[in-house]
């Protein structure tokens, strides 16, 4: 196992446990969001609530962030580096693929501030952009130049 993982997780307060350090591995190998059910298929052999425990405490601690993408099933992805426990700071924009249904990250594009009127409260803003990721646009547009 890779030490780097167990710092990873020491800088959050995270327990190094054997489950936590596969997540975490897990997660750092994903190129989109993950739900519950896909780490659950990747550790069949692992107790579902071990699995969900995990997840909790890796978004508690600011490892991770959930995304609702309207799909009805929530994913999660890890934060950025700045995100802390009961804090984060990843107001960024998640596009969901209509086409392979993968939801991604896009940390380089942030959402804008919303000016609410006076005597609201916000407490949780997401911004999913859905349409065609960038391998569905190629993969389509080769099958449709073959025409």
């Amino acid at each position: 196992m890779d030490p780097e993982l167990e710092v990873l997780l020491s800088e959050k307060d995270i327990s190094p446990t054997a489950m936590r350090l596969l997540v975490l591995e897990y997660l750092l190998k994903q190129s989109s969001a993950i739900s519950l059910r896909s780490l659950e298929d990747e550790f069949q052999y692992s107790e579902r609530t071990t699995l969900y425990r995990t997840l909790k405490t890796f978004e508690e601690k600011g490892l991770i962030h959930h995304i609702k993408d309207g799909s009805g099933c929530t994913k999660y992805a890890l934060c950025s580096s700045n995100c802390k426990e009961g804090d984060h700071h990843d107001l960024h924009v998640h596009f969901y693929c209509n086409n392979c249904k993968e939801t991604f990250c896009l940390p380089s594009y942030k959402i804008p501030n919303i000016l609410l009127p006076q005597n609201f409260h916000l407490e949780e803003l997401n911004l999913i952009a859905k349409g065609v990721c960038d391998k569905c646009n190629v993969l389509l547009s080769m099958t449709t130049s073959s025409d």
